[in-house]
């Protein structure tokens, strides 16, 4: 006799399924416990079919039901890190139309200016007093005088320049500036032109000087964004 095999899964999984329910029937408990152990002894035992008594584990005298709980993820703690983006810009040409430039920089951000006056814009040989006012106001219009030499316009950083200038302190006569981003030109002249311009409008200023030593390096512009 053959025994469709649809059949003989229906069977096997009403005993397996049953076994649990069967088997529990044979727990014995104390007085006052709540436990649901199978303990190991012979007359306990006995009792269950061989079939069974195969498939009960004893573990230290007593039958164990392991839970394992599984849990998933709900990505509470997942973030994106804009620090893994590289970003890749295929720079403009210099000799590109300005429109072209300005399609490629406007991807890039300008250098941040912590400056909010306005401008002061004055000819050179001009005596404005000193003071951080007049200091701030001419640095701004210096900005914009020598603007290719920075990437304050999309323009200049569609061809690769990002740098930037700001204003540091005023250290009795001396002005001092920081420097930042990549520059096309070498940083000294960056900061000899910087230095031209605001002297040649505040004579009392005897010299303009940088933040730090390392920022007029080759290696702080190539290391630059």
């Amino acid at each position: 006799m053959t025994i469709p095999m649809g059949l003989l899964t229906i069977l096997l999984s009403t005993i397996l399924g049953f076994f649990p329910v069967y088997a529990y029937s044979f727990v014995s408990r104390q007085p006052g416990s709540t436990s649901t152990a199978i303990p190991s002894s012979a007359n306990n035992l006995k009792k269950v079919p061989l079939f069974y008594r195969a498939m009960i584990p004893v573990l230290n005298g007593s039958f164990e039901r392991n839970v394992v709980t599984l849990h998933m993820s709900d990505w509470g703690d997942f973030a994106y890190d804009d620090e893994d983006e590289v970003l890749d810009i295929d720079f403009a040409d210099e000799n590109d139309s300005q429109e072209e430039k300005a399609l490629v920089g406007i991807a890039l951000e300008a250098p941040e200016v912590f400056y909010d006056g306005n401008p002061i814009v004055i000819p050179q040989g001009s005596s404005l007093p000193l003071s951080v006012e007049n200091v701030e106001g001419v640095l701004a219009a210096c900005r914009m005088e020598i603007e290719t030499m920075f990437g304050y316009s999309a323009e200049n950083r569609g061809v690769g320049i990002t740098g930037g200038v700001d204003f540091v302190e005023l250290d009795g006569p001396t002005v001092v500036v920081a420097l930042k981003g990549r520059f096309w030109h070498t940083r000294p002249m960056v900061l000899a032109r910087v230095g031209a311009y605001i002297m040649g409008r505040i004579p009392e200023v005897v010299d303009v000087e940088i933040n730090d030593p390392y920022e007029l390096t080759d290696e702080a512009n190539n290391s630059a964004a």
